[in-house]
């Protein structure tokens, strides 16, 4: 199925969420799990999207006894200082147990590291609901295989950054805007490793797309681009996104999304 555009307002605040980029090294280099949501699902059905989901108020429970430093420490590691500590931490515990419902990985807790964070706009271009999204990286767990749990995933694939873009471009497999650029910073990166270093040396950068119509094109733009309010880019590669040939393309095509 093709993703289709939302012109509705939203109103309400957005939804506090994680998701995790799991990754491995495979034979031709970086590689990083895909799972495709169920055609029935509310948010983002039949897209190949990365592991995750809302937080529940259980993940805020209590605190996990895997924690290796104070709770405060969690919203820092966030870029999200004022956080209160039980949702920072709460956060993580969200993504190490949606990783674990959808595609069966149990992740190592204190190998977790926030990479990114996505505020869905008021406008949201593919859904009907906002979300405040804490993007993880981790590596994949050895010995664990990824099995998809056929309620809120139907598939589990494992690709590199190039292929999954290339598969998207080919009309294999649905993105959304999120999980297309985050395929676009990870294609310049070479391994695990690279990206975990990367992860650890900088403060998880803070995305708040801008969308707007342009001629009769949805268009979503991003930090460093001349129509987002943030001028500095916080990415190598293309600034907006344009939905056009019922999905979103960047200004270049494909050889722009893979640098």
């Amino acid at each position: 199925m093709a993703i289709f555009l939302n012109s509705d307002l939203v109103l309400t605040p957005p939804v506090d969420a994680a998701t995790v980029m799991v990754l491995r090294d495979g034979a031709q280099g970086l590689e990083v799990l895909l799972v495709r949501r169920h055609g029935n699902s509310g948010v983002l059905g039949g897209v190949h999207v990365f592991p995750g989901g809302k937080l529940d108020a259980t993940d805020c429970a209590a605190l996990p006894d895997w924690l290796d430093r104070a709770p405060e420490a969690y919203g820092e590691a966030l870029g999200e200082p004022g956080l209160a500590p039980v949702v920072a931490v709460g956060l993580h515990v969200a993504a190490l147990r949606e990783t674990r419902e959808e595609c069966g990985l149990r992740l190592v807790p204190t190998q977790l590291v926030p990479w990114s964070r996505w505020v869905t706009p008021r406008q949201p271009s593919v859904t009907n609901k906002r979300f405040d999204t804490r993007f993880f990286v981790a590596p994949a767990p050895a010995g664990q295989d990824a099995v998809h749990d056929d309620h809120e995933a139907t598939e589990a694939v494992w690709t590199s950054p190039r292929a999954g873009l290339e598969r998207y471009w080919a009309g294999e497999i649905d993105l959304a805007p999120p999980q297309i650029m985050s395929l676009v910073q990870l294609v310049r990166l070479a391994d695990v490793g690279h990206v975990m270093a990367v992860a650890r040396s900088r403060a998880p950068v803070l995305i708040e797309p801008e969308p707007f119509d342009l001629d009769g094109e949805r268009v979503i733009c991003y930090p460093g681009d001349p129509s987002h309010p943030v001028r500095e880019a916080v990415w190598q590669g293309p600034t907006r996104l344009s939905y056009r040939n019922r999905r979103f393309e960047a200004e270049g095509g494909l050889a722009a999304l893979l640098g």
